[in-house]
């Protein structure tokens, strides 16, 4: 929300429009600037005859995303001196033990300094004994069916390694199956139908894609990339270099594991059935699942159901000065200033006063700016929102990092129980939101600090 004057002048109408096409964010050369990653693909096992071509893969990537990439197969340049030189460090379908002890202490101190860590296929095949090295990859290999074609399910559409894809990929390569299923301590990005090729041996939960912060550093892994032709499959290349640019800090993403929400809005129009615009202008529905505001000022609202404490995330992106938001702990109404006038909204706006851009709760606290500059992914790029409501609590995350903890003490006004809503501004206003999902938490008031 801006100004009174703003939303008098917003283009009307109610309808909800469904078929309109948005692409991807594209992609910024300058991202990786002055960054430098260093790549080992030193096998003391089976050796993938895909390395050169990932090697290969891999400097192109660099050359156009801005950073420099040297390749080694010599495990001498895991020293912390030269380890400091690196923003990122990938592990190219190593095998084996590779690392000495020495080189292994290290690469710890590296990531324990805030480094990243991209493991690619058989980097999960590697440093079975070293168990710092399973938790910085999330899980270790287990074994393989022959190469077919499998449909990936995409579960974060957010993070730059994902927000590229549709929500379902469908590749050829080798199909890994894991020790254990990292997704109680890893955020799991995309996981394998197994129902759609034949050799899965994770039950149903096949987690293939994911990330983590760890121990200091964070770590992006993927299961892809056993074949040459990999290397050259666009969506693939572009898998990498999301999360090269995760693991170097050039985007930012929430990498927390997340289990035990459910879908509000998955993307589909039958998901939309449970809510109602309330106010002028329209949410339009593209056909990759993206919601996007036009016109206003009015607001899409989760009829359904009120809510009393939970946690709700989404993703959200706008494409320049845009304003949006999120509303929370409203009554049930068909007028958007009900909401204004009894609920707080979280706003999404790249520029204004502090109290009321992105991460404030609107006119009453602004986030922590510092936290919520670090946090925040520019103009074209997703973000994630956790909001979180418990009691009369409130507290905010962008981008997995606390920016805002608020309580209301307005006696008016109560976010025990109330409703949710996203906010269409005005014609000027174009904000896109993608997976709307809840969890609902057990009835009581959130301890002070967490």
């Amino acid at each position: 929300m801006r100004s009174t004057t703003r939303m008098a002048s917003a283009v009307a109408g109610a309808a909800l429009l469904l078929g309109c096409v948005s692409g991807p964010a594209a992609s910024h050369p300058s991202d990786g600037s002055g960054k430098r990653v260093l790549v080992l693909s030193k096998t003391a096992g089976f050796r993938h005859d895909s390395i050169p071509d990932g090697v290969t893969a891999l400097r192109q990537l660099g050359e156009t995303g801005g950073f420099t990439v040297d390749a080694t197969e010599d495990a001498a340049a895991f020293t912390s001196a030269n380890l400091r030189r690196y923003d990122a460090v990938v592990f190219l379908s190593t095998t084996g033990d590779v690392l000495d002890a020495a080189q292994q202490t290290a690469f710890e101190g590296y990531i324990r300094h805030g480094g990243g860590y991209v493991g690619i296929h058989a980097a999960a095949d590697t440093e079975y004994d070293w168990a710092f090295y399973g938790g910085l990859a999330g899980a270790y290999f287990q074994s393989h069916p022959a190469i077919q074609p499998a449909t990936v399910n995409v579960e974060d559409r957010a993070h730059p390694a994902t927000s590229g894809l549709t929500r379902t990929w469908d590749r050829t390569d080798e199909w890994y199956n894991y020790r254990s299923n990292p997704r109680e301590r890893a955020h799991v990005l995309a996981s394998l139908d197994e129902t759609s090729y034949t050799g899965g041996t994770m039950n149903g939960d096949h987690p293939i894609a994911w990330c983590q912060t760890y121990q200091g550093g964070r770590a992006f892994y993927t299961g892809g990339g056993h074949t040459k032709e990999s290397y050259a499959e666009p969506a693939f290349r572009q898998h990498l270099l999301g999360g090269i640019r995760y693991a170097f800090g050039a985007a930012q993403a929430d990498c927390r594991p997340e289990n035990g929400y459910r879908p509000l809005f998955d993307g589909t129009p039958e998901s939309l059935s449970a809510w109602r615009q309330a106010g002028p202008g329209s949410f339009s529905l593209s056909d990759d699942g993206t919601l996007t505001s036009n016109g206003g000022l009015g607001m899409l609202w989760y009829a359904d159901k009120g809510f009393a404490s939970y946690s709700l995330k989404l993703d959200w992106k706008m494409d320049g000065d845009d304003n949006s938001g999120v509303f929370v702990g409203f009554p049930a109404s068909d007028d958007p200033w009900s909401a204004v006038s009894n609920g707080y909204e979280i706003q999404i706006d790249a520029t204004d006063a502090p109290d009321r851009t992105t991460g404030a709760v609107y006119s009453f606290q602004s986030a922590d700016l510092k936290k919520r500059d670090r946090a925040l992914n520019p103009p074209g790029e997703w973000n994630t929102y956790e909001i979180r409501v418990e009691g009369e609590r409130l507290r905010v995350w962008l981008n997995g990092v606390k920016i805002n903890d608020f309580t209301n003490t307005d006696p008016a006004r109560s976010l025990r129980d109330g409703h949710l809503g996203i906010q269409n501004h005005g014609a000027d206003d174009q904000v896109s939101f993608r997976d709307l999902r809840i969890k609902e938490l057990p009835a009581r008031s959130a301890a002070p600090g967490n």
